[in-house]
């Protein structure tokens, strides 16, 4: 049936604080999301919206840590925002958690016609699609989750500033040897961007980049030390640890 899932498993993240329904096949949660919302700050009474959401572990993990916010999941694909509505009501979340279905590429208007007008959200987090000269996934919504060329990015970048208010924070996770196509983009809408290099490893590249950024603000950009995934003998690092199961925050959204 269309908008259906054909099998999914329930699967607890941040040491079991979140437990999420999600397709067994395709794009699945990793530590991306929960990197993300590690990253992205928020206050009680905040408006943040998750765009690209897949089954809200972004925007549900940001939710669990800041109870008083509030938090629209934007997806486009109904079988994903169906889960995503599971998820909202599974862990308990009230009337102040919503999940949409709509296309990042949608008029004004139909953003509008959600809820979401321009300047509605004091946060926007996201992990956009990666860049299309990487191999695409032959899986379609892995597909649609990961590939994208410059013009997809130069779009999602343009929503996150039209949605958010002046002085709003962005909040995203990229890959890292992508990272000047994503700051040439970023400097037309965005200033104060600090960037955080994630590393599997000590010694090893980073893989992703954590930024952080300031819709309509001049200040110069900022490199953090960087967040190892493992230590060098490849065992879990407890930092790492503490962000992906015990639900600390990264440097990111200290504000």
């Amino acid at each position: 049936m269309a908008g259906e899932p054909a099998a999914t498993s329930e699967d607890a993240v941040l040491g079991g604080r979140l437990v999420l329904r999600q397709p067994l096949k395709g794009h699945r949660v990793g530590h991306d999301a929960i990197l993300l919302a590690a990253a992205s700050s928020a206050h009680a009474g905040d408006h943040v919206v998750d765009l690209g959401a897949g089954v809200g572990a972004a925007g549900l993990a940001l939710a669990r840590r800041v109870a008083d916010a509030t938090v629209t999941l934007v997806e486009i694909d109904p079988a994903l925002v169906k889960l995503a509505r599971e998820n909202v009501a599974g862990n308990g979340f009230g009337g102040n958690v919503r999940a949409v279905c709509l296309d990042v590429a949608a008029s004004h208007a139909e953003f509008a016609a959600v809820g979401l007008p321009a300047g509605a959200a004091d946060r926007v987090l996201m992990n956009p699609p990666f860049n299309a000269e990487h191999s695409p996934s032959p899986d379609r919504a892995r597909r649609l989750a990961h590939s994208a060329g410059r013009d997809q990015l130069v779009l999602w970048l343009g929503v996150a500033a039209w949605l958010l208010r002046p002085g709003g924070i962005l909040t995203l996770i990229w890959r890292a040897d992508g990272l000047d196509k994503l700051l040439a983009v970023m400097s037309a809408d965005f200033g104060a961007i600090a960037i955080l290099p994630v590393h599997p490893k000590p010694g090893a590249p980073a893989i992703r980049v954590l930024l952080r950024a300031v819709k309509a603000h001049n200040a110069p950009l900022s490199f953090l030390p960087g967040f190892f995934l493992n230590d060098a003998a490849g065992r879990p690092a407890a930092g790492a640890e503490a962000v992906l199961r015990g639900a600390a925050v990264l440097p990111l959204a200290k504000d």
